[in-house]
């Protein structure tokens, strides 16, 4: 599959690392063609894999049948227009803050099939994909490596948009305790792993309700810190951060 990208940031360049190994239907790997939005990304990429090749916007356009935004929203608005993309072309966005509609507009005559949201372990795959529009479309490139959730509508984007936001403090409060953890005699190198690989093992395999009951023995350690937490007003500062960031 003719495959390209249209920014090289975090995201991007993950997404990238993700789909530049696979193999097609044909027994082939994707011919890729990225911009070089962040020159050092896009050259690293392109020094890693042979598939992968460097071209101006409308180069990676002329060079793709599927294409993949992978733009800072002002960004987006001020590039895309200037660019021509071509009936019978495949457009799928990571662009957050334009919807689907706003992308099809942007993008025509090329059709917008999707708005997905990648995360930085797509690079590794076992990644989750939220997204709306065409499933079919995004897991021929992404699936079975990573699972796909399904959006019906903008607003379900929206709010998933809100509370995976939830990432980065959880990976704080990892990171916090192991450096507490540190300070205590266990070095970092030491208590960071542990402390990652305890909550991703038990969250990938027990559903929270599960797990909680699991973790609520009556004065043990996991019940009283998150006794500790509750009363100290960690779920009204979750819920007021969601809908700031909803609002």
């Amino acid at each position: 599959m003719r495959l390209g990208v249209l920014g090289t940031g975090t995201i991007a360049t993950a997404v990238v690392h993700g789909i530049a190994r696979d193999i097609n239907g044909d027994g082939l790997y994707h011919q890729i063609t990225i911009s070089a939005r962040n020159k050092a990304n896009a050259e690293a990429l392109a020094g890693q894999y042979d598939n992968v090749t460097i071209a101006e916007n409308q180069q990676v356009i002329e060079a793709s049948d599927v294409i993949f935004l992978g733009l800072m929203p002002d960004v987006a608005r001020g590039i895309l227009p200037e660019l021509n993309f071509k009936d019978g072309q495949i457009v799928i966005s990571f662009i957050a803050d334009l919807t689907l509609d706003d992308v099809s507009a942007i993008v025509a005559p090329a059709e917008a099939k999707a708005l997905m949201l990648p995360f930085p372990n797509i690079a590794h795959g076992n990644s989750v994909i939220p997204m709306i529009g065409d499933e079919a479309m995004v897991a021929e490139i992404f699936a079975p490596k990573n699972s796909l959730t399904v959006l019906n509508n903008q607003e379900e984007m929206n709010a998933i948009l809100c509370a995976q936001a939830v990432l980065s403090p959880a990976a704080k409060m990892v990171k916090d305790a192991a450096t507490w953890l540190e300070e205590n005699g266990v070095e970092m190198a030491r208590g960071e792993p542990f402390l990652r690989m305890l909550v991703a093992s038990n969250l990938a395999q027990t559903t929270t309700p599960e797990l909680l009951d699991a973790l609520n023995t009556e004065g043990g350690y996991n019940q009283r810190l998150r006794m500790h937490m509750d009363k100290e007003g960690m779920p009204q500062m979750l819920s007021a951060g969601l809908n700031g960031l909803k609002s």
